[in-house]
């Protein structure tokens, strides 16, 4: 029996999360997160991954903490680590042993799940943009839109190809196999982990969920802790409409995914920075567990166009894995890349970008101060207004920037966009 790992494109862009499983040299993709199998084990049997488990760019970076936490309980007669290890043990075998019983199999079922899944989206959209506006001040077209949008798509486009995804599907025979029926079926991978990001902490916990639901698994869901008001609403809302065994919520910092990554999982995703990702494939490593990470980088970018720069970049108050980093242009044309882009920001967000609905804020006071000292010793062309107490710092340029720069370091996941004069191609590169 051969297993592997690929991707299925996902209609949604650049924020969806591959779904891993078997895969064929066929061209129609087909359900992830599952086991390949076939009647003979010849090598094109055995899932080849065009993806593999390897780390893919993508979401924010923030401060990464590994330790281990052992404060003492109220009661001082176990310390936090073993009262956290043994309800994680006691959720992914709760999630196990339901897998184990096979009801998650039959597509009946993922089809109902999903099915249940939608209804929920659907009649709790109120307070999930209430939780996201609370979170990440996201206005209800913009939280509507990037979020919930996405998963009903997603939920809506599985539903329709699930049947024809996770069908057995014929291979080509060779001269060993000429007698044989050959063909690859698909089974689910086990218990799936599923790791959210805070900057799109609804879709980018359900659009993962929806994959492995789709292909039979179990899922242990851990939101993001930084957007608290939605990870609290999705512990709330999953057992309310899914299968509480099936389908569990783990919530909690640090300490807690520490705790659940000691774990044994058949699948690990998460969605995140670079740092934390590198503890989540080590964590995995000690029990043979793939992983899909999709993790924070630099996007720059030629000067183009004013418009869908200025909306790239200040969407998500800048808090987006695909925002523009920073532009590179001719010092000839620095000046009128600025007022390109001032007069794009008026056009979006009025005269007072504080007070404008469709402006959103920095997720906590942490990540506030990080992107606030960018700005230190930098020449700001445009903005540079910042609130602590409210987590708001104005859209901002940044002007004459050199490469060596602080704000040049890493991914700034923030509403401050550097501007970089460079006088040639070669000089870009």
């Amino acid at each position: 029996m051969g297993t592997g790992t690929w991707s299925l494109p996902s209609h949604t862009g650049a924020e969806s999360l591959p779904w891993l499983g078997a895969a064929t040299r066929a061209p129609q993709p087909r359900t992830g997160l599952g086991k390949g199998h076939c009647t003979q084990q010849e090598p094109w049997a055995r899932a080849s991954s065009p993806v593999g488990g390897g780390i893919t760019p993508g979401h924010g970076r923030g401060r990464a903490c590994a330790c281990l936490h052992s404060a003492q309980e109220a009661g001082g007669e176990r310390s936090f680590s073993e009262a956290a290890m043994e309800k994680m043990q006691q959720i992914v075998g709760r999630a196990r042993a339901a897998f184990r019983s096979g009801r998650s199999r039959p597509l009946e079922f993922r089809i109902q799940q999903l099915k249940a899944l939608e209804r929920m989206v659907q009649e709790k959209e109120k307070e999930i943009l209430a939780a996201l506006k609370a979170d990440l001040n996201k206005s209800a077209p913009n939280a509507y839109s990037h979020e919930i949008l996405g998963v009903l798509g997603e939920l809506a486009l599985t539903m329709e190809k699930l049947p024809s995804w996770a069908a057995p599907q014929p291979v080509k025979k060779n001269l060993l196999t000429m007698r044989d029926e050959a063909y690859i079926g698909y089974e689910p991978l086990g218990v799936v982990l599923v790791i959210g990001a805070w900057n799109y902490p609804f879709v980018l916990v359900m659009q993962p969920l929806i994959g492995a639901i789709a292909a039979g698994n179990a899922v242990v869901v851990k939101p993001s802790e930084v957007s608290e008001n939605t990870a609290r609403l999705v512990a709330e809302l999953l057992p309310q409409y899914l299968d509480k065994d099936l389908y569990a919520v783990v919530t909690g910092g640090v300490p807690e995914t520490t705790e659940l990554l000691t774990q044994r999982f058949d699948h690990i995703l998460y969605t995140g920075n670079t740092a934390v990702g590198k503890i989540v494939m080590a964590a995995a490593a000690k029990h043979l567990t793939p992983v899909t990470l999709e993790l924070g980088g630099e996007e720059p970018l030629l000067h183009r166009q004013g418009l869908r720069i200025t909306w790239g970049k200040y969407m998500n108050c800048g808090q987006t894995c695909i925002a523009p980093d920073y532009i590179l242009c001719d010092p000839s044309i620095q000046s009128k890349v600025v007022e390109n882009i001032k007069a794009t920001l008026k056009e979006f967000y009025g005269e007072d970008v504080k007070s404008s609905p469709d402006y959103g804020k920095i997720i906590n006071q942490r990540h506030f101060r990080r992107v606030k000292s960018l700005l230190e010793g930098q020449k700001i062309a445009h903005g540079g207004e910042t609130d602590e107490a409210s987590c708001f710092i104005a859209p901002t340029i940044l002007t004459d920037v050199s490469p060596e720069s602080k704000v040049m370091e890493e991914e700034i996941f923030g509403p401050v966009l550097p501007i970089v004069p460079v006088k040639s191609v070669e000089e870009a590169i």
